[in-house]
């Protein structure tokens, strides 16, 4: 049978929600600081947009429950609306934060630059004695300038030095013992020279970060300057905290997240080496839906019953007729109990093409926009 054609695929879709690869390329999905850190399953800035100006007003107060790697933040500022992130895992929520923070750009600018070069004089750092993962993961050279850089990091201000971590966050995922095609899901390092899918040629492991560090630098500080020109002064708050518990400061007027899949991608192992190498609280254990986990019966059920609490305890905290905005591609049908457990009505279910996934993560792929109001 013949592959359905784009038309064919279009033609029961949401065409404001979805985009061809030529109508939207990587480089405007990755747009300022939506690009200052791979992040995996986090959805496209436009989307947001689309969102914000088909069920808000500026002035609106946004709330995402699973704020990841904070695109509702980010669009929702740009929109002139107060946002409020929350979310388990320390890293989203420091990469959060430093996406969508105001800062003095030229003190910034010299502080990175000063952290680089003291980092070059403080190369080797010798105690405390790296993890046994990070000595299997880095060459010497790799981690002994990684933990450098790390090691300045600490006399920072604190805001500077968040920017600083996740430079070096950014840094050690390039500079892993890993084959350059294969960034996302290395499953173990890679030592030997090998020939590489991405490059058509023989590569070799990485052996230095220095290089990475300087990199990530200047282009982290040329996304935050782009962004600085679209922040409006709305206020920005990110929590780290359980959704299903966590106390909001103020009621928001609604909600545009898009949550974790059962059993699909492991959020904390994603950014394992931000958590050796940062010393950041680990709270896996607590993750909904995570890959440990898997998707078996007793596995999905405890997915539905974890996210019934996210969202009814996010429902009685929302100002009165609230739009939710779920972004999902519900494959194994639990949505419609978990929105029943939680108390939302569901007003529209828009479906959308997702026009290209990057790597191994490559072919079509169809999600679903939950639109809801409480009952």
């Amino acid at each position: 049978m013949a592959a359905p054609t784009q038309e064919a695929l279009y033609a029961e879709i949401d065409l404001e929600l979805s985009w061809s690869e030529g109508d939207l390329p990587q480089f405007e999905r990755t747009k300022h600081v939506h690009g200052l850190h791979p992040y995996l399953g986090k959805y496209i800035p436009q989307l947001v947009d689309v969102f914000l100006k088909r069920y808000f007003v500026p002035g609106d107060c946004i709330y995402d429950p699973f704020v990841g790697s904070g695109t509702t933040l980010v669009e929702a500022n740009v929109f002139g609306a107060e946002t409020i992130g929350c979310d388990i895992s320390a890293f989203n929520c420091l990469l959060s934060r430093v996406k969508s923070s105001r800062y003095a750009l030229g003190e910034l600018e010299l502080s990175l630059r000063g952290a680089l070069e003291e980092a070059r004089r403080r190369y080797p750092i010798m105690d405390p004695e790296p993890s046994a993962w990070l000595r299997e993961w880095f060459a010497p050279r790799a981690l002994g300038e990684l933990r450098a850089f790390g090691s300045v990091i600490e006399r920072l201000e604190t805001a500077q030095a968040d920017v600083a971590r996740v430079i070096l966050s950014r840094a050690a995922r390039s500079a892993r013992l890993t084959t350059h095609f294969d960034l996302d899901f290395p499953r173990k390092p890679t030592t030997h020279p090998y020939y590489c899918h991405k490059h058509k040629r023989t590569c070799r492991p990485v052996d230095e970060a220095a290089k990475f560090l300087t990199r990530y630098s200047n282009d982290t500080m040329r996304r935050i300057r782009e962004f600085a020109d679209l922040r409006t002064e709305c206020s920005v708050t990110v929590l780290h905290a359980d959704s299903r518990t966590v106390e909001l400061p103020t009621r928001p007027d609604g909600v545009i997240t898009s949550p974790p899949y059962p059993g699909l991608i492991d959020y904390h192992e994603q950014h394992r080496y931000a958590y050796e190498l940062l010393a950041l609280v680990d709270r896996r254990n607590e993750e909904i839906g995570a890959a440990a986990s898997g998707r078996s019966r007793s596995a999905l059920g405890a997915y539905v019953d974890a996210m019934s609490e996210v969202f009814a305890h996010t429902r009685s905290q929302l100002a009165a007729g609230a739009w939710v905005l779920i972004v999902v591609n519900d494959s194994h049908s639990l949505y419609p109990e978990i929105l029943e457990n939680a108390g939302l009505a569901l007003e529209d279910r828009i479906t959308r093409h997702v026009n290209r996934r990057t790597g191994r993560r490559a072919g079509e792929f169809f999600e679903d926009i939950l639109v809801c109001r409480g009952r």
